[in-house]
This record gives structure tokens, C-alpha cells and sequence, in this order.
């Protein structure tokens, strides 16, 4: 008769509470050893537990109630070990000693635990002897000393102990622990704080501290000039009248002017003309003056000139057309003599630029009314001499000669009908008829050479026509010559207005005056602006140094 198996649960066996601490205050949990390396105590995940085993589980809940500390389960543990126990984690070692009737955690088995790890020891040489008494001394760092000599336990002072009395509760011994752990924190974020205080202090207050110093007590006071002045055209209306500039403010129309006329001021041409008349170099390179700001004697142009762009600042506002001027120097009367000096400077150059747009503007109409004046002359000799060769008067002459052919044409006519109505006679009168034959005769003669006249040349000379035509030719031309002068004298008129109306003058709205107070440095505000650019520098440091540490770390 066979019988059935009893029914098993899957249960998966439990870790130990992540929430334990060992005897040295380290807040790690209590990993399980490995269990014995035997066939039937091997370990595995998810295998059945039998039914007493499960009836111990209450009795292994029991025992982590209890609030045992990780020293205390890794002896027990250990006795287990010892007492050829395979226990599963170290609560179960716990229960199967208190299942046999010993108790982990007397004296007195903890004793014998100790004495026997001696014994073992002895029996593989002197250094485990000491090793034996090391752990009766509870000195883990006491060095072993030679086989012969007798390593006797040591004495802990009271502030060096870390494990609690034996007397106190195992609540008492946790929270004593704990307590440790929070001071060890603390003591920790102490010294953080103290070594972050110290980078602060190296690399953010102490470079603070030494540009304050240096703003307040070492920089020599610069008194500031300021000065306005803007560029206006003559009839004050831009660009002049007609096309598009007429309809441009004047601040528009003088627009390129004032830039032009900022980079000149902020050229170096215009800081060596300055250097040249009033002795910019030499003001700057006083012993009086301190290191930084001091101008070295013999420095170049180009420091110089760097120096000269720190000092002189110009500002162009496009919306009204002023130019804004602020030169800094350490005498204020320098400064103001400074800043007059340069608005005469500007002053030429708006005179300049002025000066050639006048005659780009004129030279144009005065080139055309030169020509337009030889073309006229050339055109009135043409006529002249045309006159000087032929009759003074051609047209009157044609006038006169086809006058004189009209005459001769209504007397031949005359003279035809006279002498057909005499032939149409039956019985005509001959002498009558001779005599106007003859008439007819001379009057056809007559009329060809009045006509040869107008259109034959005659020895040397052309026609008569052809004179008149080219007299007439002449005149023409010397008409349009007149006229073209005409226009190149308006023109001329015309681009002088536009000229004038393109004159330029610098007006000064804010005269330079002396300052009595410096103007620079500001020293609270440099210091708080070197102190934001160091503390940004260590952050951005840090930062990185932070970024660069943790990719290096994993």
C-alpha cells in the first residue's frame, strides 16, 4: 500500500533586514555567508521547504524582533560553524544553537568560540597566536610580534571604544550606533564645509580682496569730460532739395558724416595729432600715476593708442544725430582742454568732407559749360568764314534773283501769247512777228541764266544755293550752341545752390567743462563685478572638475 506525498508550499527563502548595522557602525545590510558546501545543505533559489520548516519560520521572525546587532549574529554564526551546524542565514544559526539548548551570546560560548580559533591557530604556527590574542584584546591594529614573545590582550581607553557595554539592551546598543554614525557624518560634512570655505577663500574672497584694494587705496581718481556736438547741413533740411534726401531728417542726411567723423576721432591719426599738440603721451606716463593705468615712457604708438581708445569713448545715437564724447584723464583742466582739441579736430574734417562734396557737385556743370562754350565759338567762326567767302547776304541775293526769274517768266509768257495770236492771223504781220521772236528769245535767255545762278557754280565758288544752305547750316548750329550754353550756364547756377545746400557745420550742443569730483574708479561697483567674475571662474571650474571626476570614476 503506497501512500501519498505529503503536499509542499513553494516559499522563497527571505534575505536579511537591509536595515542592519554591524559592530563597526557601518549602515551596510547583513549579507547571509554562503551556506556549507554540502550536497543537502546546498542552497537554491525557489527550492521547497518542508513542513517543519515551516513551522520554524515564526520562531526566525521572532528572532529578527529582537533587534540583534551584526556582530552578535556573525558569532553566532560562527559557533554554529563550530558545532558542525549548516545554518541558512545568520537568525537561522540563531534558532538551530537555541533549538540544541546553547546560547549564542553567553560568555561563556563566545569563550570557548574564541579559545577554540586559538587552537587552531597553534596549531599552524605563531603567527596565528597572535592573531588569537589580538581578538581577546578586541585591538584589531595591535602588529603581531616574534613567535617567542607572549602577545598579552591590551587595555582600550573608554573614548576609543566602539562596541556598547554589554550591559545595555539591543535597542540601546542600535541607537548608540547610530549615534555614531550621525557624528561621523557630521564630522565629515565639517570637514567639507571647512575645505569648501578654504577654495572659497583662496579662489574667489582673496582675489575680491586684492582688486578692492586695489580700487579703493592704489588706483589714481580719472576725472571725466563730457562733450556733445552733432553736424548739420547749411539750410538745415538733410540733403538739400529734390529727390528722396529732401523728404530725410538731417540727422539721416548727416548720418555717414557723423560716422565718418567718429572714426576719425577714434583713429589713430587723431591721437597722435592730440600727443603732437598737447602732450597726451606725457600726461599719461607721470610717476604719479599708478602702475596699471600708467603709459610706460618708452612705449609704442600702439600701446598708446590702446591706452588712447580706453580713455577717449565716442557714441554715435543714429535717432537724434549726436555724438556723445567722454574723455577720462587724471587733471580735469586736461581733460577739458583734451576734449576741445578734438571737437576742433572734428570740426576740420566736417570742413573737409564739405569742401570736396561742393566741388564734386559744381566740377560736372563747370566742365560742361566749358565745352558747351568752344562749341559756340567754333560754330560762330564756321558762319563767319562762310560769310567772308560768299555774298554777305545769300538769302537776300536768292530772294532778289527769284524775284528776278518771276519776272522774266511773266514777260516770256506775255511775249508767247502775243506772238500766237499773231500767228493764228490769217495775214500776220511779219516785223510784228520778228520783234516778238525776238523778245521771246532774249526773255528765254534771261530766264536760264537767272536760274545757272541759283543752281551752277561759278569759277571758284559753289552755287548760290549751296552757299545759302550752308550759311543757313552755320547759323543753325550756332543756334544750338547758343542754346546748349544756355542750359550748361543754369546747370552751373543750379549746382552751385546744390552746393551750398551741401555745405556742413558742427555745432557743439554740450560744451566741455571740467569736472571737480573723478569719475573713476568706480570702486564698489569693480568689486563687486571682480568678485561675480571670480566666483563665475571657481564655478564653472568646479563644475567641470566635478563632471570630469565622475566620467573618470565610472
Amino acid at each position: 500500500m503506497t501512500t501519498k506525498p505529503k503536499a509542499r508550499k513553494f516559499r522563497i527563502r527571505r534575505s536579511p533586514q537591509p536595515g542592519m548595522v554591524d559592530a563597526h557602525g557601518d549602515n551596510t545590510p547583513v549579507t547571509p555567508p554562503a551556506a556549507a558546501n554540502t550536497p543537502d545543505d546546498t542552497l537554491r533559489q525557489g527550492e521547497l521547504l518542508s513542513s517543519a520548516e515551516l513551522s520554524s519560520e515564526e520562531t526566525i521572525e521572532d528572532i529578527r524582533k529582537q533587534g540583534l546587532t551584526g556582530r552578535e549574529l556573525r558569532m553566532a554564526r560562527r559557533l554554529a560553524q563550530k558545532h558542525g551546524l549548516a545554518p541558512t542565514s545568520d537568525f537561522d544559526a540563531v534558532r538551530l544553537l537555541r533549538a540544541r539548548g546553547i546560547d549564542p551570546f553567553q560568555r561563556g560560548s563566545m569563550l570557548e568560540l574564541v579559545s577554540a580559533k586559538v587552537g587552531l591557530g597553534g596549531s599552524g604556527g605563531g603567527g596565528n597566536d597572535d592573531g588569537g590574542a589580538q581578538l581577546l584584546s578586541g585591538h584589531p591594529d595591535s602588529e603581531p610580534g616574534d613567535s617567542g614573545r607572549v602577545q598579552l590582550p591590551q587595555t582600550i581607553q573608554t573614548a576609543k571604544q566602539t562596541l556598547p557595554a554589554p550591559g545595555l539592551s539591543p535597542a540601546d546598543r542600535r541607537a548608540a550606533e547610530i549615534t555614531s554614525i550621525q557624528r561621523d557624518i557630521a564630522r565629515r560634512r565639517r570637514r567639507k564645509m571647512a575645505l569648501l570655505f578654504t577654495r572659497l577663500m583662496a579662489f574667489v574672497f582673496l582675489p575680491t580682496l586684492i582688486a578692492g584694494y586695489y580700487f579703493y587705496a592704489v588706483a589714481t581718481p580719472m576725472y571725466s569730460t563730457k562733450s556733445e556736438f552733432l553736424i548739420l547741413t547749411a539750410d538745415g533740411s538733410g540733403s538739400g532739395g529734390g529727390g528722396l534726401g529732401g523728404l530725410l531728417p538731417s540727422q539721416f542726411a548727416t548720418g555717414q558724416d557723423s560716422i565718418a567723423t567718429q572714426s576719425y576721432l577714434q583713429s589713430k591719426d587723431a591721437m597722435l595729432r592730440l600727443d603732437k599738440d598737447l602732450g597726451f603721451r606725457d600726461h599719461f606716463s607721470q610717476p604719479w600715476i599708478d602702475p596699471i593705468q600708467r603709459l610706460a615712457p618708452d612705449a609704442s604708438n600702439e600701446d598708446a593708442y590702446k591706452l588712447y581708445k580706453k580713455y577717449v569713448k565716442l557714441g554715435y545715437d543714429p535717432t537724434e544725430g549726436v555724438i556723445r564724447m567722454e574723455l577720462s584723464t587724471a587733471d580735469p583742466e586736461l581733460s577739458a582742454r583734451f576734449s576741445e582739441q578734438l571737437i576742433d579736430y572734428a570740426e576740420e574734417r566736417v570742413d573737409e568732407l564739405s569742401v570736396e562734396k561742393r566741388q564734386d557737385a559744381v566740377r560736372t556743370a563747370v566742365e560742361s559749360l566749358e565745352q558747351a562754350k568752344v562749341e559756340r565759338r567754333n560754330a560762330q567762326e564756321r558762319l563767319v568764314s562762310l560769310q567772308e567767302g560768299t555774298i554777305l547776304d545769300p538769302e537776300g541775293e536768292v530772294a532778289n534773283i527769284r524775284q528776278l526769274i518771276g519776272s522774266a517768266e511773266m514777260q516770256l509768257q506775255e511775249k508767247q501769247l502775243a506772238l500766237n495770236t499773231q500767228l493764228n492771223n490769217a495775214r500776220p504781220n511779219e516785223a510784228r512777228v520778228d520783234a516778238l521772236r525776238s523778245e521771246v528769245e532774249v526773255l528765254t535767255v534771261e530766264l536760264s541764266k537767272q536760274k545757272a545762278r541759283l543752281t551752277e557754280a561759278s569759277a571758284g565758288n559753289a552755287s548760290l544755293a549751296s552757299q545759302a544752305a550752308a550759311i543757313q547750316m552755320a547759323q543753325a548750329d550756332l543756334a544750338t550752341s547758343d542754346m546748349v550754353l544756355q542750359a550748361a550756364l543754369e546747370a552751373k547756377r543750379q549746382s552751385e545752390i546744390e552746393a551750398n545746400k551741401q555745405v556742413r557745420y558742427l555745432t557743439v550742443s554740450v560744451r566741455p567743462v571740467a569736472s571737480e569730483d573723478p569719475s573713476y574708479p568706480r570702486s564698489f561697483e569693480n568689486t563687486i563685478l571682480a568678485f561675480l567674475i571670480f566666483a563665475g571662474i571657481y564655478l564653472m571650474l568646479s563644475l567641470t572638475a566635478s563632471i570630469l571626476r565622475e566620467q573618470v570614476s565610472q
